[in-house]
């Protein structure tokens, strides 16, 4: 198995959207032009005004409008989702049912998966308090497709605990948790992949996305063996190299196309396997 090596993206706000994205064709190309006059129209009011307030934008991908705070990293992500569209990887997979969002953030990545599969129903988890206000705010419009879940993703039942070291750049979009010690009150109750299958009621998950900041290598350690045979499509980022050590040595033998998409570690299971398990 070739393992491809990951990206490191580069800074961006909405006063600097980097190269090509700072041209309005550019980003009438991927946003729509609607949406692109509307984001330049959101730039100036930002560098001229001193936008501190939420405002939304839009994208040619998306069904409804996103909240954006200013002053976050939610730009950035926005940037990643529907600007450099990193999970375009994905727009050829079929009869998309259920996909398991793991580090929802504040859902952009969780609307571009709703926009894109109109059939598919939405778990979303995300830990962080501030992130997770903003998460159910950007999917209230999709209804009872999405469900929401404040809490951490790991391997097994724990109470867990906000991590006091700050990790990469310390910003909304690097929240990471730990398992909480014996002698600390937990923040929140763990929640696993093989329950959150089991809760939704699908056989398989057709898309397993997981951003947690570098809790993979506690989430490919152990017990992944339930649930990970059940995933068609697999998106990760994978945050350092002792997570890409763990995470490629629990899929070792499996059937997975690998390969990279920015940042994302993307993994489909091959043609062969799924007709296999239709006829099963």
């Amino acid at each position: 198995m070739t393992i491809p090596s990951p990206r490191t993206p580069g800074p961006a706000t909405l006063s600097g959207i980097r190269s090509p994205f700072g041209s309005f064709p550019m980003l009438r190309s991927v946003l729509g032009w609607w949406p692109a006059r509307w984001l330049r129209w959101q730039r100036w009011r930002e560098r001229v005004l001193g936008l501190s307030r939420p405002y939304r934008l839009y994208s040619k991908d998306c069904q409804h409008g996103l909240w954006v705070r200013p002053g976050t990293s939610d730009l950035d992500v926005f940037r990643q989702i529907f600007l450099e569209r990193e999970y375009s990887c994905l727009e050829a997979a079929r009869d998309v049912q259920l996909v398991i969002d793991c580090g929802a953030n504040v859902g952009y990545s969780s609307a571009w998966f709703l926009s894109r599969f109109p059939s598919c129903r939405v778990i979303a988890v995300e830990p962080d308090e501030g992130n997770y206000a903003q998460l159910v705010r950007n999917l209230a419009p999709y209804g009872n497709r999405a469900r929401t879940i404040r809490s951490g993703v790991w391997p097994r039942p724990a109470g867990l605990v906000f991590s006091e070291v700050p990790f990469r750049d310390g910003r909304e979009w690097s929240v990471q948790v730990r398992e909480a010690r014996a002698d600390e009150t937990p923040q929140m109750t763990a929640v696993d992949i093989a329950s959150l299958l089991a809760d939704a009621g699908y056989p398989t998950i057709s898309v397993l996305k997981i951003d947690i900041e570098a809790a993979e290598r506690y989430v490919f350690a152990e017990n992944y063996e339930a649930w990970l045979d059940a995933v068609e499509n697999l998106v990760i980022e994978l945050h350092d190299d002792e997570c890409r050590q763990v995470f490629f040595r629990a899929i070792r033998g499996r059937p997975f196309k690998v390969s990279q998409s920015g940042e994302l570690t993307v993994c489909r299971r091959t043609a062969a396997t799924r007709a296999w398990r239709r006829a099963a």
